[in-house]
């Protein structure tokens, strides 16, 4: 029997939009991969857009629930949401990323960009649970559509992608976390920051893929990868690069500051 393909099993992962049933088909999709189940075969197209879950609300980011400093049930409730949908929509990046870019950046891009769908997916369980033991879900609050679009706006060009969305992106995520962290723990939340130490522990990894992932199609084309960076971002990526920023995890990233120091 012929070994199911590659492009098919992310495409249908992609296309599974109920929130428990993607945590598994991406776990299942990394899973077969390194079993070598299924065929390194591109036989079909991404779609233009993954499926999410059924009712979930879409609001313009300035019309969604504030993520409260102080500690607030509302406060705390927004941001764990708040996560979990990052961590959602990280999943279908992942597997798109795979899906979309393997065919030309080979089977190392596909695996790792594999196992990155898997820690996301896994991530969002963690947040997903968290959700739960504070009496909510994922989809009780709306959620906001800006990190799906930067994949749209860069669909076309592999740099591109791994510019905005490890290096920005998620490199964004390891200020915030950071911080986000120290303030759960200061409330006293012990369960919500081991859930971050996770993801932040995890981050630093994933940026540290699509960094030198970056650095190696650079190498390609015989490219300057800050230079090349610095012009990508500000050609795709439509928000201004806001500090602080978390030096130390960016530079175990591969993503040391002279990248955009010049863009703040």
């Amino acid at each position: 029997m012929t070994a199911r393909s590659l492009s098919r099993a992310i495409r249908d992962a992609l296309l599974t939009g109920e929130a428990k049933a993607k945590v598994f088909a991406a776990r299942s999709v990394a899973r077969d991969w390194r079993l070598d189940r299924l065929a390194l075969r591109f036989d079909c197209v991404m779609p233009a857009r993954p499926a999410w879950p059924a009712g979930l609300q879409l609001a313009a980011p300035r019309d969604l629930p504030r993520r409260g400093k102080g500690g607030s049930p509302e406060g705390r409730l927004a941001l764990w949401h708040a996560l979990a949908h990052i961590e959602f929509v990280a999943i279908d990046l992942a597997l798109d990323m795979a899906g979309r870019f393997g065919a030309e950046a080979g089977p190392g891009f596909v695996a790792d960009f594999l196992s990155v769908a898997a820690d996301e997916a896994m991530h969002f369980a963690l947040l997903e649970r968290k959700l739960r033991s504070l009496g909510s879900h994922y989809g009780a609050l709306p959620v906001h559509d800006g990190l799906w679009s930067a994949a749209r706006d860069t669909a076309h060009d592999l740099r591109a992608r791994l510019a905005i969305v490890p290096m920005v992106l998620e490199a964004r995520g390891l200020d915030v976390t950071s911080a986000t962290l120290a303030r759960v723990r200061q409330q006293g939340d012990a369960d919500g920051a081991r859930i971050l130490q996770r993801i932040l522990d995890d981050e630093i990894r994933h940026v540290r893929i699509g960094t030198r992932h970056f650095h190696e199609a650079c190498a390609s084309e015989d490219e300057c990868p800050e230079r090349l960076w610095q012009d990508l971002v500000a050609r795709h990526f439509s928000g201004a690069l806001k500090g602080p920023f978390n030096d130390s995890a960016r530079e175990l990233a591969g993503l040391p500051r002279s990248f955009y120091a010049g863009i703040v």
